[in-house]
């Protein structure tokens, strides 16, 4: 995928020929329906089902404040709306009727340029104060990452990667030893930093340290 860019500035697009579709044509669920529909596998028409995934992909993925109606109509659950990243969508969520979000920017591979989910969780958390959840999501690696973010705000932490990672690893018994680490890792800080619980994780355990590169890079 790293040639999108410079291919969709030529108007070029590899996708409809089937080139870097590997992740969609390894996929089961994409593989029955392609056959189910055109009665063949994909690799006997590679052009065919390039065109279904790209439709797939890249159809419906433009999403407005009013669908939360619709969806509150259609289900009586919790609605968690992810990849917020500013306050005034914090805000927004709030004003149609969400009971959580994730403060996230999808582990920064979306746009490369996005400010770090942790930096503005603060300022979200602040914003919504306790009339919504606020979960955290992008980067948490270890218990400590995990501290950091119940300390900046977030109720809870989402985990994605790593425990991808040790499925990949190791199958089952992988995933649960790749939670199970951050687990222990998280229990282990918490000692070491004096906290008791999850209730004791406030900024004032906190710091945030700047560096002469970090400011000059910002000018």
């Amino acid at each position: 995928m790293a040639w999108r860019p410079w291919d969709l500035d030529q108007a070029y697009v590899p996708f409809v020929k089937g080139i870097g579709c590997d992740v969609a044509f390894s996929d089961p669920v994409f593989r029955r329906k392609f056959k189910e529909k055109h009665g063949k596998e994909v690799e006997e028409d590679i052009i065919a089902a390039a065109q279904e995934w790209v439709k797939i992909c890249f159809s419906g993925v433009a999403h407005s404040w009013e669908e939360i109606a619709f969806l509150k109509k259609k289900w009586d659950g919790p609605i968690i709306l992810k990849g917020i990243q500013h306050p005034d969508d914090a805000l927004k969520a709030i004003e149609v009727g969400v009971q959580g979000i994730i403060v996230s920017n999808h582990g920064g591979r979306q746009l490369d340029g996005a400010i770090g989910s942790l930096t503005m969780l603060p300022e979200i958390a602040d914003a919504v104060g306790d009339k919504l959840t606020v979960l955290f999501d992008s980067g948490a690696r270890t218990g400590v990452d995990v501290i950091k973010a119940l300390s900046l705000g977030a109720k809870a932490v989402c985990i994605g990667r790593p425990w991808v990672y040790g499925l990949g690893i190791g199958g089952k018994a992988g995933a649960r030893d790749v939670m199970k680490g951050i687990l222990a890792d998280f229990d282990q800080s918490m000692g070491l930093a004096g906290i008791k619980g999850t209730k004791d994780c406030s900024r004032s355990i906190i710091r945030r340290v700047e560096y002469p590169g970090d400011r000059a890079s910002s000018n």
